[in-house]
């Protein structure tokens, strides 16, 4: 028998995620997380900020107790108790850490003494911005309420010194930053630490962005989020790729997975959720929020050739697409140069309120992308909202349980695509074989991940 090509032994071999956990207002499971992607229904609520007069689209953990969440997900009571006392306090990216962390490692199966030996990898800087906003305004009003324990909840630190004693891991600790693709980089360090045999595994955890009122209305103010209107309608204001786009909805969510050899997982008698293939990354080499399609070309490449993948291998691509007009036009020129589409472009991007959408467009569009080769392409983010810092990872996971259940998730709202030469899925789900994804991730000052994902291979336990 002749040696299978090195695109296919790398499903066979390689890094596997062997378990996941997420935290969304909307899915607090990995399995409610599946059924809203099945579901393509937008997830964004109207969101009032206090103390600016503006009503966002928004997905928030509004009310969110660890208590509750201990009770309802983790078995332990004596896990449940050190929960509380390490995290009870904390801020809400530290608690909410802790509890995808502890999710995760359970789904895992880890002894205490694997545990001990598995490295741990937070994805995310700037974690608490909320929080600091009120404890300064807290401070100005009377300056004895400043607590000791600020200490801790002013530093991104905090996270991973909690899921580390919750969790019982003590291997390597990194706290990896990269504004919305801190979650792609995070995930692109474990994998390079399991491959390089510096560390057996690796917990990557990315906690909720906690942003303050300051931080949205410069969102506002820059034109990258439109406020929502009176009797507008908050679950359609973020609509990748399609024409009348005009801004991003920020979502709390929180997401974290456990990268090790697939070996081992299949030793614990684990299927893997699935595989990473390769990664790439790159820098515009400036400062600004303005994407830059030559840096997204060369990440998604690099990607590509660390797997000895041609663009005709990949079924899926999970594109970064926020919803504002000039990032997902710079996403979909890149992607048409990547995977060689060459068909003409559609009518030039207009701003606009959002639009009823047209099912007449919407039957027209998903013509286009039938009669258009090339992988499917859509957004999370139109479903759940930017989770920022953890966008790369819980999209990951979007992707990997998409590959595993075989279809793409609807982008709702895509009537008008900003192009017609690539294959966007419209508004209803796209069921097909899928083998191989690749997931953006571009931030600010010019940062930009690509991850290439694989589906589990069939023989796993």
């Amino acid at each position: 028998m002749s040696p299978a090509p090195a695109a296919d032994r790398r499903y066979r071999t390689g890094i596997a995620v062997t378990s996941a956990a997420v935290l969304h207002p909307a899915a607090v499971t990995v399995t409610e997380l599946d059924r809203v992607l099945r579901r393509g229904e937008p997830t964004l609520r109207p969101t009032p900020v206090p103390g600016m007069g503006l009503v966002v689209p928004a997905a928030h953990l509004d009310g969110f107790d660890l208590r509750s969440w201990a009770r309802s997900h983790y078995a332990d009571p004596t896990g449940r108790d050190r929960l509380r006392r390490v995290a009870g306090r904390a801020t809400l990216p530290v608690r909410t850490a802790c509890c995808v962390a502890l999710a995760t490692c359970t789904a895992a199966r880890l002894t205490e003494a694997e545990a001990r030996d598995t490295s741990v990898v937070i994805a995310g800087n700037n974690l608490a911005l909320g929080h600091q906003s009120r404890a300064a305004a807290a401070y100005a009003a009377d300056p004895a309420t400043v607590r000791a324990g600020h200490l801790l909840d002013c530093f991104d630190t905090d996270a991973l010194g909690a899921v580390g004693e919750v969790t019982g891991c003590g291997g390597e600790g990194w706290p990896i930053g990269g504004s919305s693709a801190a979650g792609a980089l995070a995930l692109i360090h474990a994998t390079r630490m399991v491959a390089a045999g510096q560390a057996p595994r690796c917990l990557v955890v990315a906690p909720v962005n906690d942003l303050s009122p300051v931080e949205i209305g410069a969102f506002v103010k820059a034109g990258a989020m439109t406020p929502v209107t009176a009797g507008g309608d908050a679950a359609a204001a973020c609509r990748p790729f399609d024409e009348s786009h005009d801004g991003i909805a920020v979502a709390q969510v929180a997401a974290a997975v456990l990268v090790e050899p697939a070996s081992e997982a299949h030793r614990r008698g684990i299927r893997p959720l699935g595989r990473i293939l390769g990664s790439g990354t790159s820098t515009d080499g400036r400062r600004g929020t303005r994407p830059d399609t030559d840096g997204q070309v060369r990440a998604m490449r690099k990607a590509l050739s660390d797997c000895a993948l041609a663009p005709s291998d990949v079924d899926y691509v999970n594109a970064h697409a926020t919803g504002s007009a000039v990032g997902d036009d710079s996403e979909a020129a890149a992607l048409a140069e990547v995977f060689g589409a060459g068909g003409p472009m559609a009518p030039e991007s207009k701003a606009g309120g959002p639009a009823a959408v047209d099912a007449a467009a919407v039957d027209a569009a998903a013509a286009d992308a039938a009669a258009v080769d090339g992988p499917w392409v859509n957004s999370t983010k139109a479903l759940l909202g930017h989770g920022l810092g953890a966008a790369g990872l819980v999209e990951a996971v979007a992707t990997l349980l998409q590959l595993a259940g075989g279809y793409c998730h609807a982008n709702p709202h895509l009537a008008k695509p900003v192009r017609t030469d690539l294959r966007f899925v419209t508004d209803t789900i796209t069921r097909a074989p899928l083998r191989t994804a690749l997931s953006n991730s571009f931030a600010f000052s010019g940062i930009n991940a690509s991850l290439v994902l694989g589906r589990a291979e069939e023989d796993c336990p």
